[in-house]
């Protein structure tokens, strides 16, 4: 009793400071929306729907990124915080995702449902967009530990959809892009990197890939 008191007092200040670093995580997420709202409210953006159009796909991106670095840190031995966090920022790709989404709904688009259908059919770049739209909502509405005990060893297939989500992201971008490449060779160079350690350490375990 006394041993399960002392490890349960020698918790308590690690649970702070994780609690206090996810708070700090939480306004860095939103940090990213403030800063595209002041420069829109202020007049500096030239287009404003194309740069909250812009801005709200890059971050989604980004996220999404992030929340697949938090396995291979973990691997890296920096501790078992970064899959504390990656719902968090799982959540937050998919709320900038809703947001790019509705930009092109609302400000762009209008609400002109003939014309965004025919858009997701005829532009790639807006099918791959919506493709990923699609596999990520699942995704985010399982994210509760409610729908981790309902779906049990479901719910680590059914988030594997992470992985051709964040490729068809990176499509959607690249695509998007249609002079400088820059941007996008270095999110798919990521992507690659983090989908290529996965491969690695399966193919290392027993009975390979």
């Amino acid at each position: 009793m006394t041993t399960l008191r002392l490890k349960s007092a020698a918790a308590r200040p690690a649970d702070r400071v994780l609690a206090g670093f996810k708070c700090l995580l939480f306004v860095a997420c939103l940090l990213p929306l403030a800063r595209a709202a002041w420069i829109v409210l202020s007049g500096e953006a030239v287009n404003p729907v194309e740069f909250i159009t812009r801005s709200t796909g890059t971050w989604t991106l980004i996220w999404l990124l992030a929340t697949l670095a938090m396995t291979p840190l973990r691997r890296f031995g920096v501790g078992g915080w970064p899959l504390k966090c990656r719902r968090m920022l799982g959540l937050f790709a998919f709320f900038y995702l809703s947001l790019h989404f509705l930009t092109y709904l609302w400000l762009d688009q209008f609400f002109d449902w003939a014309g965004i259908v025919r858009d997701i059919y005829k532009r790639p770049f807006i099918t791959v967009g919506f493709a990923a739209l699609l596999l990520m909502t699942p995704l985010a509405l399982t994210s509760t530990q409610g729908w981790m005990r309902r779906l049990k060893r479901n719910w680590g297939r059914l988030h594997r959809l992470v992985y051709p989500t964040a490729l068809l992201a990176v499509v959607h971008y690249w695509w998007l892009v249609k002079k400088d490449l820059s941007q996008p060779l270095i999110y798919a160079g990521v992507l690659a990197v983090l989908l290529g350690l996965r491969l690695w350490w399966r193919w290392r375990r027993p009975g390979g890939v």
